[in-house]
Parts: C-alpha cells; sequence; structure tokens
C-alpha cells in the first residue's frame, strides 16, 4: 500500500470528516446503505496495481480456454441448471487477500472469484464519495483500463443493456427492495434508467417474459440477473409461486445463472501460478497433508462463506460424505499491511471486469475492496472494529 498517501490521509483524518463523509454518501439515495463503510479508501503502489493486473490475466486466460465449459460443466446443480445458456459471463469478479510472499513481498493471492455481478453502481458512487468528502489529491482513480467515470459507465451501458431500450431490460432479484445489496440496484437504476423487479414481479405470457408498469404488460428482453438461487434454496416450492425461471424463455441473461456456478471456487483447481494458493478437489485428494494448519476446508456449493472449515483436522475430512463437492485449499494469511492510526488492517480487493456481447474478452474496470481486523474478512468477524467495512482502491492515474 502507498505509505506517502496513507500518512497524508491518516494525517487529515478526523471523526468529524468521517461522519460528514457518510451523510454525504447517503444523501440522496433511496436506500441506506445496509453494510458497514469504512474510514478510508485503499491506495495502491503501482507496483501492486501490476501484480493485480498480472494476477488477473492469467485467470481470465483459463476462462478464455475453449474447453472451459467442458470441465466445468459439474460445477451447475441439476436443479439449478438454467435454460438457454450463452457463450460467456458478462461479469467476472476475482478476490484477492494482500498477502507476504516467503521473501517478504507483498503480493495478492486469489481467495475467490464469482462470474456474477457486484457492487458495479455503488462502486462508482462510492469512490466519488472518498474523493469529495476526504479532498483526495489530483491524479488518482478508481478505474483500470485508461477509463474514467464516463468511459466506465458507458461501458457498462454497453454491457448491461446492449441494443435494448432500458425500460426492456430488467434488473431482477427475489426480492430486491430488501436486499443489503438494494442501494446498488437503486443507483444502477439511475444511471441506466432500468427497472429494478422482485422475482415474484416477472408474468409468464406465451414464452415470453413481462412486468407490470403502471397498468400495463411490459416485454423483458433481458434479466440483469441478481438473484443467487442460494438465497431460495430452503423454499422447494418457490416455483409453484412463481415463474420457474429455470425453463426456456424468448429473454436474454446477463450474466446467465450457470456462469455463477462455473466461475466459482469450482475453477479454483484449475488454476496455478504465483498468486493461486494450492487447490484440489477433495475426492482426488489420495495422501491427507500433515501440516493441515496450513489448509481451509470449502463447500462448492455454499454462498458468503457457509461451511468454510478454517481449522481443518482429518476427522473433519474424514466426515464429509460428498468430497467430491469439497476443495482442499491452502491457507491464505493476510497481511495487515494498511496502517490505521491505532494499528495494523488487512485488505481483499475485488477487480470487477465486464464483458459486453461482441467483445473478444472481458476488461478490467473497476474494484472495491474490504478491510478487516478479523479473523476472516466479512461482517460477522468485525463487529465492534472501527477501519473496517466495504471501501474502494484508488490508483495512480
Amino acid at each position: 500500500m502507498d505509505p506517502s498517501a496513507r500518512k497524508a490521509y491518516n494525517d487529515n483524518f478526523t471523526p468529524e470528516k468521517y461522519q460528514h463523509f457518510l451523510q454525504a454518501l447517503q444523501g440522496g439515495l433511496r436506500n441506506p446503505v445496509a453494510f458497514r463503510v469504512a474510514e478510508t479508501p485503499v491506495f495502491l503502489t503501482d507496483d501492486f496495481r501490476d501484480k493485480l493486473i498480472s494476477a488477473g490475466d492469467d485467470i481470465i486466460n483459463v476462462i478464455l480456454q475453449p474447453n472451459f465449459k467442458q470441465i466445468t460443466e459439474r460445477a451447475i446443480p441439476e436443479k439449478w441448471r438454467v435454460a438457454n445458456e450463452n457463450d460467456h459471463p458478462h461479469f467476472i469478479a476475482l478476490d484477492f487477500g494482500v498477502c507476504k510472499d516467503d521473501e517478504g513481498n507483498i503480493v495478492p493471492k486469489l481467495i475467490e472469484l464469482q462470474g456474477f455481478p457486484s457492487l458495479y453502481g455503488f462502486q462508482v458512487h462510492l469512490g466519488d464519495s472518498y474523493a469529495g468528502g476526504f479532498d483526495l489529491p489530483a491524479g488518482w482513480d478508481i478505474y483500470f483500463n485508461d477509463l474514467d467515470k464516463t468511459g466506465y459507465m458507458d461501458l457498462l451501458k454497453k454491457t448491461i443493456i446492449g441494443p435494448y431500450e432500458p425500460g426492456e431490460v430488467v434488473l431482477m432479484d427475489v426480492n430486491a427492495p430488501e436486499q443489503k445489496t438494494a442501494v446498488d440496484f437503486y443507483l444502477t437504476q439511475k444511471y441506466l434508467g432500468i427497472p429494478v423487479v422482485s422475482l415474484s414481479d416477472l408474468i409468464e405470457k406465451d414464452g415470453k417474459l413481462f412486468y407490470e408498469y403502471e397498468g400495463s404488460l411490459k416485454p423483458i428482453k433481458r434479466i440483469y440477473n441478481r438473484l443467487i438461487f442460494d438465497e431460495i434454496d430452503g423454499d422447494p416450492g418457490i416455483f409453484k409461486q412463481v415463474v420457474d425461471i429455470r425453463k426456456a424463455f424468448d429473454v436474454e441473461w446477463i450474466t446467465h445463472p450457470n456462469w455463477f456456478y462455473r466461475v466459482s471456487k469450482f475453477t479454483m483447481p484449475f488454476l496455478s501460478g504465483d498468486y493461486v494458493p494450492k487447490t484440489r478437489f477433495l475426492h482426488q485428494i489420495e495422501n491427507i497433508p500433515d501440516d493441515l494448519e496450513h489448509y481451509v476446508l470449502k463447500p462448492l456449493f455454499s454462498f458468503a462463506g457457509q461451511g468454510v472449515i478454517i481449522d481443518v483436522t482429518k476427522e473433519d475430512i474424514n466426515n464429509i460424505k460428498d468430497p467430491e463437492n469439497w476443495i482442499l485449499q491452502q491457507k491464505v494469511n493476510y497481511e495487515p499491511v494498511l496502517k490505521a492510526p491505532d494499528d495494523g488492517v488487512k485488505v481483499e480487493i475485488r477487480l470487477l471486469y465486464l464483458w459486453p456481447d461482441g467483445e473478444s474478452k472481458p476488461t478490467l474496470t473497476i474494484n472495491l475492496a474490504r478491510l478487516s481486523r478479523g479473523k476472516m474478512i466479512g461482517v460477522r468477524y468485525n463487529k465492534d472494529f472501527d477501519w473496517v467495512g466495504g471501501t474502494v482502491a484508488f490508483m495512480r492515474k
């Protein structure tokens, strides 16, 4: 992390500025921010930025392999397989922990990846709010690939709306207004003009999907999908009450739900390199490592860290009834590189890619960052701490 930018920021930080920043961040939003936003952004050195880009390129190259669909076919649970899958994900998110290698260098290490959208709208608003609320110096930005806010918005619009009218594209989640990420939904609506709907708002008619607007049915050409099937897994009768979106409809998915599974923890064993922890499918391991304290056990089909076993024992492994659905991954140890006023804080950076139709590969666009003092990144591990939560990384232009 950039030491000179960090010192300048900390020297000028006050709790009063932070409160004013939060007020400005919330001002004018339809939904309040439902998660903790950190006291500070992250300031990347040029060297670490370049390492992130290189690490991301290596992973994207695996996703671009002609046989990628073939090797990830088992990743999709049959009960959640959706018809009319396209040939690539429109969104890719890569999570990297900021770590220290054996030589003492600060390096990124891949934590997880997903073929699913993240906070592509909110991060723009967050970056603007940090820049304005803390008078950040000129020459720092949150975008990659020479993008600015205008160029980024153009690419986001091309990816999500494509050739259609905004009213023909809906942002859909199971119960959109009540999601913790609803603030991102309505900022996306503000930026792109697309409606936000819940799963129960979808109407099926003659193989097409519609939503109701001002008393009439509006056809849906594209669904900007924010629904994760894990969220409805506990309701086996849900598709008796709402449209069964797994069926073949005359509609495009941005991005298709199957990619949530293809680009996921399932992909990790197919990756290699300096920035990827060694990962294997549990059923393919013949000899359990003796140093299990250096590994973490993860279920393939879980969301938001559920079911992860951090302190692994041989008994844990022997008790797994479906080892083909688990991975054993080398543990990633975060280095507390961000200097808060009282102590170091751990950092995770999420690289966010956009891949509109017609492009040969995805474009790295923007980022999301999270700060932690707990055992793991995430709200449940960081209660009652300050200088933790959601943020964004700035880089020199």
